[in-house]
């Protein structure tokens, strides 16, 4: 027996009975469920739009001239990162596979017209990424007295101190918990082992395919190599992380662009009917039942890391940003999913789209990422080999980033112990290696399992801190546009 067989026969009931437990499915097929919590967190982000007046639409153009630095002053503010940084580090752990892989598995089950109800999803997370990542800095807490040090924030702080305020303490210690504990699930699932085992699938692909390829059993070779470059960031802590960040999301962004372009440009006489076929898809009869389950029940579940509303982790990466008004963050993190949902994941579909890869009788039994190279392919017979490097680079800064959320977490459970910090960096990497060798199915069930569960305590958290928002968010306005 393998080493790969081995951890598959290790990890396959911890990955079922996890998924089970963890959330309610209503079955709607024999094939497809819908799990609760995806009802849940859509149902979030519509209630925000709504309640906080279209503060994603009528504050867009306001929250890019904050990221520019338009309104930055020269007072001193708290913080270890600046806004940009803050930003690229909260999407170098939400552009990751979903943004390839998760958008693959969507169009190819619910057809062209998902990528209509994924770019609805994608606009409504906006109001939700902003709730979460301006109460993130606004409770969040300094390791020392002098403020000099690092600086703890997300969900859990915002969690316990709200609930603390309103005298129901105990409550907000436990939603608090289970958020910390969920994430450092959610951290090295998502976080690493569904990013090491697509990257690795990628890898096998362009080499000859799991029958030829040299790498077909070398999963946890591709994983501990994977382990090492990830762990020479990671020990730097979040300044370290930033600066990866802040440098490899730009370029892997472009250049991931730049061969979707291409591979446009060569099927440019089917753009017209691909367009078509997204707008007229989404509304038939059988197509809207089948684009939602594509956007939000398979686009949403696998494509998690590329919307992440309600989810809660974004607040951790903003946390630690440069500044003193919480509202000005929020807005700038609520560009997250614009970026990598209606931006990236739109490219991807397109070049799925107009490529025809998805019509390929076999696509719905390919996993994720594969149909994607299959669709580049179309451009050049060595495009598959770009895309095996954009994924590694993708699922590279979505390890780095996701080890400080699980790193946050850890600290708050354990009160910024030092040797629980060693411990959790050390599983996390051995977790990379695991993520590789493991079969797909197990990892995806697990990583499903976390994740959703961190929702469920955050979204609780944001219904009750929403009139809070609000009335800031009206404060602001006053100070900044009625002057």
């Amino acid at each position: 027996m393998s080493i790969d067989q081995s951890i598959n026969r290790f990890f396959e009931p911890i990955a079922i009975y996890s998924s089970d437990i963890i959330f309610y499915a209503i079955p709607l097929t024999d094939e497809l469920k819908l799990p609760l919590i995806l009802i849940w967190l859509v149902c979030l982000s519509v209630f925000l739009t709504f309640y906080f007046n279209f503060i994603n639409i009528r504050l867009f153009k306001h929250a890019i001239d904050i990221l520019r630095g338009k309104f930055d002053k020269d007072e001193e503010t708290d913080g270890q990162i600046n806004r940009f940084q803050a930003l690229t580090t909260s999407l170098s752990g939400t552009v990751g596979l979903g943004n390839i892989g998760g958008v693959a598995i969507a169009v190819s089950l619910g057809g062209p017209g998902a990528v209509f109800w994924m770019l609805c999803v994608g606009v409504l997370a906006m109001s939700a990424k902003f709730a979460e990542v301006t109460l993130g800095i606004k409770f969040r807490h300094h390791k020392d007295a002098e403020r000099s040090h690092s600086i703890n924030g997300g969900p859990m702080y915002y969690l316990r101190d709200a609930f603390g305020n309103r005298n129901i303490p105990y409550l907000g210690s436990f939603f608090a918990a289970l958020f910390a504990i969920c994430c450092i699930g959610g951290s090295v699932g998502g976080g690493n082992m569904f990013q090491a085992n697509q990257a690795f699938s990628q890898w096998v692909t362009v080499t000859g395919g799991v029958e030829h390829s040299p790498l077909s059993d070398k999963g946890w070779l591709f994983g501990l190599v994977m382990a090492l470059f990830t762990g020479l960031v990671i020990l730097g802590g979040i300044k370290s992380i930033a600066n990866v960040a802040s440098k490899i999301v730009p370029f892997m962004g472009l250049l991931y662009f730049a061969c979707a372009i291409v591979i446009i440009a060569v099927n440019i006489q089917n753009v017209p009917h691909a367009l078509m076929s997204i707008f007229i898809e989404a509304f038939a009869p059988q197509a809207v039942s089948g684009g939602i389950i594509g956007a939000i029940l398979i686009g949403v579940q696998r494509a998690t890391f590329s919307n992440e509303a309600g989810i809660g982790t974004a607040a951790i990466a903003h946390s630690s940003a440069k500044t003193k008004d919480p509202i000005t963050q929020g807005l700038v993190g609520m560009l997250g999913p614009f970026i990598d949902t209606i931006v990236i994941c739109t490219i991807t579909a397109l070049v799925i789209v107009v490529s025809g890869a998805h019509l390929d009788p076999e696509a719905k039994a390919v996993e994720g990422v594969i149909l994607t190279s299959r669709a580049f392919e179309t451009g050049a017979s060595w495009f598959p080999y770009v895309l095996a490097v954009v994924v590694t680079l993708f699922a590279f800064s979505t390890m780095i980033t996701w080890s400080y959320y699980g790193m946050q977490s850890t600290n708050f459970l354990f009160k910024n112990n030092l040797y629980a910090e060693y411990i959790y960096k050390i599983a996390f990497l051995g977790c990379i290696i695991i993520g590789a060798s493991a079969n797909l199915k197990h990892v995806i069930g697990f990583t499903d399992a976390m994740i959703f569960a961190m929702a469920i305590p955050n979204v609780v958290g944001l219904y009750l801190l929403a009139p809070e928002l609000k009335r800031d968010i009206q404060a602001y306005i006053q100070k900044t546009f009625e002057k």
